[in-house]
C-alpha cells in the first residue's frame, strides 16, 4: 500500500505543479521535472501544515486544492531564492 501511496503523491504533485505553474507562469530554472518535483514538495508541505492545523488525520493527506497552494508558494519561494542567487 506504501508504493501505491508514493504513487499517489507523484501524481497529485504532477498535476499540482502543472497548476501552479499555469497561475504563475514565467521562467523556471530547472524546467518541467523541477516543476513536478516543486509540485510534489508543494503537495507534502499542505499535507504537513494541515495535519498540524488539526485539518487533517495523521494518515491522510492533502487535498488537492491544498496541495496546489502548496506548490504555489514552493514555487513562489523557490523563484525568490533563484533570483537572489
Amino acid at each position: 500500500e506504501s508504493i501505491m501511496d508514493l504513487l499517489g503523491w507523484i501524481f497529485v504533485g504532477l498535476l499540482a505543479g502543472a497548476l501552479a505553474k499555469l497561475v504563475m507562469p514565467g521562467r523556471d530554472p530547472g524546467g518541467c521535472v523541477v516543476t513536478i518535483l516543486l509540485g510534489i514538495a508543494g503537495a507534502l508541505l499542505a499535507g504537513f501544515v494541515g495535519r498540524l492545523a488539526g485539518f487533517y488525520a495523521p494518515e491522510e493527506g492533502a487535498g488537492f486544492i491544498a496541495a496546489v497552494l502548496g506548490s504555489v508558494a514552493v514555487l513562489a519561494l523557490y523563484r525568490w531564492f533563484a533570483v537572489r542567487r
